[in-house]
């Protein structure tokens, strides 16, 4: 099939990359009966990414005559002997009015019908909003027919799903390799241990022998027994540190001061005390509270979920509260600055761990001033368009919260109209 460059302007650019097949033309019948039939109109406008029904009517407006596309089989006739290079030329105002961009020139457009009744050009090329010249004929016929919406929203969602599902896989496969690899450092860091110890027991740098065996070995024994030498604990102050920071968190840690003035018997029993009273002002402490003093140090959102102590719904809720702290409106839109943490809290958990960010939303709301529970369509809308929650779990939470113990809440009578729209527009796409 011969093709041409789509508009007049562009038709000696060799490179250009927005082509269109020649129109084909067939007169038939005879006498008053005499028809055009354009044989190749349905390819014609797929490629200009219009109807065909709008090319062919466009054709028997501006030749005064009488037009006709079957949609079923595709055939479009125009009453009359029209020969090819007219339609041609009445194509080429087709393209200048409906589909070439009134600004870059760029046929990559979509027809927009606006809430007025008037027809606009959006191009996808520069962005530039073209208006359409509403008195010419074909108007009328397109804001009868409009051309259908392209509603992909849903296949997007799935394969953004599948993006995940693939990713989450690709996580697990690495954490499997990372374990095998520790266990193989493992086992050979014990093997070439033995095998030091076998050899000379005194190549072990964190670990000091007794004074007594320092006092036989400057006696010049030189001999050295293993089953007789008494290692005594690290008490370095680095030692120390390090204990501290496994049995406590990483904020509690930082709390600890030692002093490696004192003796070393002195320096454990501190250590000690300060290990009992750091736990007892954690205890003291929120979950919420954790989670603005690791906002505050910058602590990523996964390093912050997995230091929490609480459970994962008791994370989720802490960790929502500590990024809309001291926010008293414009709650969506300052959560969305920093929506990485929500989706943290989202991806680590099972498939209802969408449902565990719903409930901090919940929690949230029963705790702070009214505006939260005024904002909360708001922010179901952000986390929505944001690819964090989808519209299955949003509507199982919502009819789980109306057939809870908390159904007086304001809160589900402000999700209702967000859930009802999304529950339409679920309908609608399955209809379709």
């Amino acid at each position: 099939m011969a093709l041409q460059n789509i508009g007049a302007s562009n038709s000696d650019d060799a490179f250009y990359r927005y082509k269109m097949p020649k129109m084909i033309t067939k007169i038939e019948g005879r006498g008053n009966g005499i028809k055009t039939n354009i044989v190749n109109m349905v390819d014609v406008a797929k490629a200009l990414a219009r109807p065909a029904s709008y090319t062919t009517k466009y054709f028997g407006c501006e030749l005064g005559a009488q037009s006709k596309f079957d949609e079923k089989t595709g055939v479009s006739l125009v009453n009359g002997s029209h020969d090819t290079a007219k339609l041609a030329g009445l194509l080429e105002n087709f393209i200048k009015k409906y589909v070439q961009c009134y600004g870059c020139g760029n046929p990559e457009t979509e027809i927009l019908i606006t809430k007025t009744q008037m027809i606009q050009l959006k191009c996808a090329a520069c962005g530039f909003v073209s208006d359409v010249d509403m008195r010419d004929k074909l108007t009328s016929f397109i804001l009868k027919n409009p051309p259908e919406q392209k509603k992909n929203s849903k296949d997007k969602k799935a394969m953004r799903r599948a993006e995940k599902e693939r990713l989450k896989e690709g996580e697990a496969a690495d954490k499997v390799q990372k374990k095998q690899t520790k266990e193989t450092v493992k086992k050979t860091g014990k093997d070439k241990t033995s095998s030091k110890k076998k050899g000379n027991a005194s190549d072990e740098d964190h670990v000091s022998p007794t004074a007594s065996q320092t006092g036989d070995k400057e006696n010049g024994s030189g001999e050295e027994d293993d089953d007789g030498i008494q290692w005594q604990t690290d008490t370095s102050a680095e030692a120390a540190r390090q204990r501290i920071q496994e049995q406590l968190s990483s904020v509690t840690a930082d709390m600890v001061m030692l002093s490696t003035e004192e003796p070393v018997k002195k320096t454990s029993k501190t250590s000690a005390a300060v290990e009992e009273n750091s736990i007892g002002s954690m205890k003291t402490k929120t979950l919420a509270d954790v989670a603005k003093e690791y906002l505050k140090k910058g602590v990523g959102p996964k390093e912050m979920l997995a230091s929490l102590p609480g459970s994962p719904q008791e994370n989720a809720s802490a960790v929502y509260e500590a990024l809309l702290d001291g926010v008293e409106k414009g709650f969506a839109k300052h959560m969305l600055k920093k929506k990485n943490y929500l989706a943290a809290v989202v991806g680590e958990g099972e498939e209802d761990s969408q449902l565990l960010l719903l409930r901090a939303v919940e929690d949230f709301c029963g705790k702070s001033n009214p505006t939260a529970v005024k904002e909360v369509p708001l922010v179901l809308k952000a986390l929505y368009d944001a690819d964090i929650l989808e519209e299955e779990y949003i509507v199982k939470w919502y009819e789980e919260g109306l057939s809870g113990g908390n159904k007086s809440s304001l809160i589900w009578k402000n999700a209702k109209p967000f859930v009802e729209w999304l529950q339409s527009a679920e309908s609608e796409s399955e209809e379709e």
